[in-house]
């Protein structure tokens, strides 16, 4: 985050940046603002600024002048995990089994604490199913805003009543308590293999009844092809075995085939008409893009965290293409590195050289805003000037 110096606090200052975005609209390259005494004065391209206040002083403000970037993703209850990048199959039993017993609200605090340091313009947090107090921290906090996403696992349909019984319950008595402004609670069903068919509906039909928003894992990995066209590969192999039914088709429901993707069970179990956040999605078909396309679905994409954790690259130019609203997210400090979005930013415009750096800027903050059903502020003309706008 660049700081500026200035002395005379009535001196007009043109700020310059690589990109420039504002809120509204699109963003431009190159950009500039001009403040006089805390206040913005006018936005747009630094030639045009320079001729309508030739009395400015010119400072290069960073690469990039926009409000704070948003966290559509992560989980804060990692947030003392040792960052580690290892191949998807070692780094969940080497890095996240061994340190579980960090999971905490201790944790989920100092991060959140971390966030508010940062400027965060909103936060998408995964609260761990077996950590609700997690929620309990998190949810009165006046510096944070978002959405908190109660995380749900089960596989054994016939548990799925069950379940939902006690989930529900848990989500009724938080939303109770939900402040204006402050953070929205959510809902999580983990993954489409973590979570049995029967319980996937019951918790996406009971969030678009109630409103309640929605992010889901989906397509991170490569591996999930092996389930859903097989029911087996390295995923199955790998499950915790009591965890699990004896069978993948007696999670999904249906017997896996040759084109079956994980998007492609979600639309038909019709999971994608909750128009849930799907979260990663790097694994993915044209079909896939479409059928997210015509649902509405916004995605969430993690760059560092995929990248450290070899699970390949977010198609992102072909989502863009199709018109799905994009987002960007840490994941864990474990495999993001930091819970700072804007490395993401930076990272993300050196893993899609071909994509213009005004569609990744605008993604991380009105993409995460719209996933968090937020607003972002504008910066225009007679509004307050924040230095934490230059990234």
């Amino acid at each position: 985050m660049a700081r500026m110096t200035h002395s005379d606090p009535h001196t007009p200052r043109l700020l310059t940046c690589d990109v420039l975005y504002t809120g509204m609209g699109g963003a431009q390259s190159p950009g500039g603002v001009v403040v006089v005494g805390g206040t913005v004065a006018a936005t747009g391209h630094p030639d045009a600024l320079r001729a309508a206040y030739p009395h400015a002083r010119e400072e290069r403000a960073g690469a990039v002048i926009a409000p704070p970037p948003v966290n559509a993703h992560t989980h804060l209850d990692m947030s003392t995990y040792e960052f580690t990048a290892l191949p998807y199959f070692r780094w969940i039993p080497e890095v996240v089994v061994p340190q579980r017993e960090k999971r905490s609200a201790e944790a989920a605090r100092h991060g959140a604490d971390t966030l508010a340091g940062l400027g965060a313009g909103g936060v998408g947090d995964i609260v761990y199913m077996h950590a609700p107090d997690v929620m309990d921290t998190l949810l009165p906090r006046e510096d944070l805003s978002g959405v908190l996403y109660y995380e749900v696992l089960g596989t054994f349909p016939e548990k799925a009543d069950e379940i939902f019984r006690t989930v529900r319950e848990r989500i009724e008595g938080w939303r109770a308590v939900e402040r204006p402004g402050g953070p929205r609670v959510g809902l999580s069903p983990h993954t489409p293999h973590t979570v049995s068919h029967r319980l996937m509906r019951l918790l996406c039909d009971y969030a678009a009844g109630e409103g309640i928003p929605l992010q889901i894992h989906v397509a991170e990995h490569p591996a999930e092809h092996d389930l859903y066209t097989r029911g087996g590969g390295p995923i199955w192999e790998n499950r915790l075995a009591p965890f699990y039914p004896d069978t993948f088709a007696e999670v999904i429901g249906r017997t896996p085939e040759a084109d079956l993707t994980p998007v492609r069970y979600l639309d038909e179990l019709g999971v994608l008409t909750a128009k849930p956040t799907l979260i990663h999605m790097v694994n993915v078909t044209p079909d896939d893009i479409a059928r997210v396309a015509r649902a509405g679905s916004a995605v969430v994409t993690c760059p560092r965290s995929n990248h450290h954790l070899d699970c390949g690259v977010f198609p992102w130019a072909a989502f863009a293409a199709a018109g799905v609203e994009v987002a960007l997210g840490t994941d864990s400090v474990a495999s993001g590195g930091s819970l700072d979005v804007r490395e993401d930013v930076a990272f993300a415009q050196r893993l899609h050289p071909g994509l213009d750096p005004r569609v990744i800027v605008r993604a991380a903050v009105k993409g995460g805003h719209r996933v968090l059903g937020t607003r972002a502020p504008f910066i225009r003309r007679g509004e307050a000037w924040d230095d934490r706008y230059c990234w």
